[in-house]
This record gives C-alpha cells, structure tokens and sequence, in this order.
C-alpha cells in the first residue's frame, strides 16, 4: 500500500515508518508546517494536491490535525489517526466528525468520550515500542557506562506553564482555590479530581482573568483548555519537583533535562540527552528509571513506560488504570499509588537488584513478543478495513 504520512515534530514518527516499510508499504512525507492546526486554507489546498498526485491508499498521522481532515474528506481518502499525547484539544473540533476519519485513541478514557459525543471510526489502541531499534543501539554502543545511574528521570519539569504565567492576576481566593486543589491532586494516582472542581462559579470567575478564544469550529471549553494547558501541567510540575527532592534526601537521582532546576536539592541535573541517540542507553544503565505520567493522560499507559521497558531497564511509575491491562505490578514493572509508596519502593529494589533484574528482563519480554509497532500497525490497517 501507499501510504501518505504528514510528518510534524514528535518522538514516534520514525519507528512508525520503518515499521510500515518492514511490513511492505511505501511511505511518502509530507512535512509543510502548519500555520494553525484546525484551519490553514493553503496547506489543505496544498495536501489536497499532493493527496490526488500521490493515489495513496490513506493518510496518516501521529496525533489529529483538522487541516489535515479536511483535506482528506475534500479527496475521499481516508486520514488515519494514532495519538500519542491526551486530551488533543484539536481533537474538539468540528472537523472529527468527518466521514474519512480513523481515529485510534492510546488513552481509553479519551476514547469513550470520543466515542459517547458520536465521533465515527474510533478505536482504543495503545502505544508500541521498536524493541529491535533499541537492542541494535545498545548493542552496538561503547559509551554505556556513561549513563549509569542509581536513580533516573527523564523529563520536563514544566517550570514554565501557564498557570504561572497568570497566577499573579489570580484573586486571592482562586488562587488559594486551585493550589489547594493541586496539592490534593498531587498524592492521588488513577483519579483527577480537578475537573470536578472546575464548576461553573469558578469558571465565570476565572473567565475574568484568562483570554479563551476558540474558531468556529472549535467546541472546546475554558474548562478544558484551563484543566490541561495550565492546571495539567502546573501540577505536574510540583508533582515532579516534590518526588524527586524527597527521594534525593536519601539517594543518588539523576535528571536528565533541559528544564531548569533550581527549586530542586540535591539532584544531578546532567541535561538534556537525545531520544533517539542516547535516551535508551540512561533506561538500560539506570537501577531505577521514573516515571511521572501528566495528569492529562487520565488512563493510559504514556510512551515513557514503553520506551523504558523496550530498552531492558526497570521501570517505576504511577498508577495508571490501564497497567494492569497489558502488565503485572511486581513481575513486568513496578508501580506507585502515593509519594510515601514511591520512596518505600525505591528503598526496596535498590537493595533487592536480583529482583530489579528480574523484572526489567520480564518487562522487555513482554513487550517484545506483544506491543511491537508492527502489530500495532497491522491490527490498525484491519480496522481500516484494508
């Protein structure tokens, strides 16, 4: 088959393709930006061209772009879909509802909610991993010892969100409203308790202070855009400063990130490392690599956990509803249900490495033989019906 991907910046793309092209299918790129993602006339004008040009059998894409869509309902072609992130909010957009769409949705929560407003063509698929891509890498590396490390964490801090940006023109009482509620968030794993706090008092109070602006076609809400792009990452960000100094008190913890981290005692911050390149090599030489998946992700399992398990490393992570669905805590991984079971935990496989191996080893198994990209993929083109 022929396949048409529009290609954006996002970690997934490549082992994406060369699973397409492992399985036979020819993929051809399509990388124009795009001005606005729900509406850009000249690029859907553009990908309409390229789409009737290239005869392709679908058009792909990690993650919902309208513009793409519409240039697909424009062709009569099908545009498929697999997110890696959650919510989308350009999801909330009167263009899902197109007939071309195939939508696969990694996070089930978002899926049902999808799939309950009458979005068509929608399906629960969650994330993959090349393990192949990793074992060639780490194989062939010389510079492993490099990354060694007792405890790791991958990752934004998120110090710069937006709920800083506008904390400041907050009244007194929204202010001691939604921190409250974030630091209640902060300790409960598999719930989000803040949008059932997001009533309509306090968003027509907080109406008042934020900009909300939407296209036509848009049926997102304040309460969304407020809940994920400023709370969501607001509270990741203190989720993430809090664990990783409490579990610094006693241990080793390396960061690896561009974030800075001032508010943080006594961690490493190595910087940045490369996704592709060097990424793999932390999760295969680190004792203990953490995971804090964004409140956003309100069920599923985020492409950390996949990665980590694909590169042989020992994987500790939240809570997530759907982990019990595809691993078992204790044998495949291990996960946390507060900050005190975090440390508890850490204090324990530190001491315990036959365990740990054990583990790790378990967990790379078990994604080897079921989550590779390329049975993803192929479940994908059969619900396509291709």
């Amino acid at each position: 088959m022929k396949i048409l991907m529009y290609k954006w910046k996002v970690y997934t793309q490549d082992d994406i393709i060369r699973a397409f092209n492992n399985m036979g299918h020819q993929v051809d790129i399509f990388d124009r930006k795009l001005e606005n993602h729900n509406e850009d006339k000249e690029f859907t004008n553009e990908m309409s061209n390229l789409i009737i040009d290239n005869q392709c059998d679908f058009v792909f894409s990690v993650n919902y772009f309208g513009a793409v869509s519409d240039a697909c309902q424009k062709c009569n072609v099908k545009y498929v879909v697999w997110t890696c992130d959650s919510p989308l909010i350009s999801m909330h957009h009167q263009s899902v509802f197109n007939e071309c769409n195939y939508i696969f949705i990694f996070d089930k929560v978002n899926y049902y909610m999808f799939k309950a407003v009458g979005v068509k063509n929608i399906f629960y698929m969650p994330l993959a991993v090349d393990t192949n891509r990793l074992d060639a890498l780490i194989s062939n590396a010389t510079d492993m010892d490099k990354y060694s490390s007792d405890i790791s964490f991958v990752g934004s801090l998120y110090e710069k969100n937006s709920y800083d940006d506008i904390r400041d023109s907050l009244s007194d009482y929204l202010r001691g409203y939604f921190e409250a509620s974030m630091l209640a968030q902060i300790d409960i794993f598999g719930e989000n308790i803040i949008d059932k706090l997001l009533t309509p008092d306090i968003l027509s109070e907080l109406s008042n202070c934020i900009e909300f602006q939407q296209d036509n076609r848009s049926f997102s809400n304040i309460a969304l855009v407020f809940s994920t792009t400023f709370l969501g990452f607001k509270v990741a960000s203190m989720e993430r400063i809090m664990c990783l100094n409490e579990l610094a008190k006693k241990h080793c913890v390396d960061l690896y990130t561009d974030s800075n981290s001032l508010e943080l005692i006594g961690v490493n911050n190595i910087g940045s490392v490369d996704y592709h390149k060097d990424m793999p090599k932390v999760f295969r030489q680190s004792k203990i690599n953490l995971n804090f998946t964004i409140r956003n992700i309100r069920s599923g399992i985020p492409l950390r956990v996949w990665d980590v398990l694909g590169a042989g490393g020992f994987m500790l992570t939240n809570f997530q509803a759907e982990i019990p669905q595809y691993f078992e805590n204790g044998k495949d991984l291990v996960y946390f249900e507060s900050i005190n079971d975090m440390s508890k935990k850490v204090d324990y496989y530190l001491i315990h490495e036959d365990e740990r191996i054990q583990i790790a080893k378990n967990g790379y198994e078990k994604v080897k033989k079921y989550h590779s990209y390329e049975s993803r993929l192929r479940q994908i083109i059969s619900d396509i019906g291709l």
